[in-house]
């Protein structure tokens, strides 16, 4: 597939897999962009394409490198999310040894997964970086623009420069998502929701994102844009930035007969024992105080609904701190922890010790993934080295 046509927000655009190269007059750093990969997320795309008007018109100069991608081209073409597998859910790392084996049994999913994968390998090859990575993408519900970050402190630096909430370890609650496995590389990699699928700000928004990377990885000279302009498209009201963190995730199971209760926007605040979804005729109740977040109002997708909390500002400069510090290793020190010695990163937890010791101390140290293997927890550090891309 070189090229689709597709149709949203009244207009009608061609694509294809590279929107667009830029080479700056320094080999770094390396912003990798991608857009649409879900197929009814089109806002991104239609934002790029502007970006990239706005280049050619303007002669906005490059110091860095810089790559337009479209994401999922088949479910784009179709304006679906997917067509049988989520794109953004197939990036783990049984999954990459599967695209690599040789054979003609891809569905049309793992097909895109395999183009971007050799499109995003090969740019590793010919860059130096550093590399920035923002995936542009917009929610069934109604909401203000938010990032999201898998929680390293590289993360939460560039994340930083973009004055609206920013939501930390929802690698913690999801399997596969692009963004987490290029962070398992030590590569920065931002998630930025731009507002509801159809509405036409998202566009606005998912434009102000792009330059404000732009400018923020000094890809592009500071001056070239008006950065408070864009600012203040994303954060009109000038509202302080703020992080949270996801305390709760409702799965859909198979078949389930899901529907969310009707206008519940991001961030909205919910009480415990609240009424947030009926399935299967029965009413899901709120687990706990919080905010709801990305309440599923579309017919594909099994995340229903989070719950997160706000994170105080003292909690964030201790976790630096300790970070910095490279303390992480007095976890190891403790009964019933140890380091797995097959990945320097991961730590191995007696189930016994994990009921005493609280999953936020983890989340401290800067350890956030949670996988049970052999009746072991194992928690994954999200701060790494640069590592090589495979």
């Amino acid at each position: 597939m070189n090229d689709i046509e597709i149709e949203s927000f009244g207009e009608k655009i061609r694509i294809e897999r590279v929107l667009a190269t830029i080479k700056g007059t320094e080999s770094s750093p390396s912003v990798i962009v991608i857009a649409g990969i879900h197929g009814n997320e089109t806002a991104g795309v239609f934002a790029v394409k502007r970006v990239l008007q706005k280049i050619q018109k303007e002669k906005i100069a490059f110091r860095g490198n810089c790559y337009f991608i479209s994401g999922n081209l088949n479910a784009l073409k179709k304006n679906i999310r997917f067509e049988k597998a989520d794109l953004n859910r197939l990036w783990t790392h049984e999954h990459i040894s599967k695209i690599n084996t040789p054979t003609n049994g891809f569905s049309a999913d793992e097909n895109e997964q395999i183009a971007i994968y050799e499109l995003i390998k090969d740019i590793f090859k010919t860059d130096e970086g550093p590399f920035y990575f923002i995936d542009l993408h917009t929610t069934s519900s109604a909401t203000d623009p938010f990032i999201t970050i898998s929680d390293s402190l590289n993360n939460r630096k560039f994340s930083s420069y973009f004055s609206i909430p920013i939501v930390l370890g929802i690698e913690e609650y999801l399997d596969g998502p692009l963004l987490t496995y290029i962070n398992e590389f030590g590569h920065v990699a931002l998630g930025f929701e731009g507002g509801q699928h159809t509405e036409q700000q998202s566009i606005d928004h998912c434009e102000a994102c792009v330059w404000l990377a732009l400018a923020s990885s000094r890809c592009i000279y500071a001056n070239e844009v008006d950065l408070k302009y864009y600012k203040k498209i994303l954060s009109p009201n000038g509202k302080k930035r703020k992080f949270y963190e996801i305390d709760f995730k409702y799965d859909i199971k198979e078949g389930e007969n899901f529907n969310m209760k009707p206008r519940f926007q991001n961030f909205q605040p919910i009480v415990k024992n609240e009424t947030l979804a009926i399935s299967d005729g029965k009413e899901i109740k709120a687990a706990m105080n919080g905010m709801i977040f990305m309440p599923l109002y579309q017919n594909q997708g099994t995340d229903g609904f989070f719950i997160i909390t706000e994170i105080s500002f003292f909690w964030l400069q201790l976790s630096a701190m300790v970070r910095k510090l490279k303390m992480h290793h007095l976890l190891r020190l403790l009964p019933g922890i140890k380091q797995d010695p097959t990945n320097s990163y991961t730590l191995i937890v007696n189930p016994k010790t994990a009921k005493f010791l609280a999953t936020e101390i983890f989340h401290l140290f800067g350890y956030r993934k949670q996988v049970i293997k052999d009746n072991k927890l194992h928690f994954i550090k999200r701060d790494r080295k640069i590592s090589h891309f495979h």
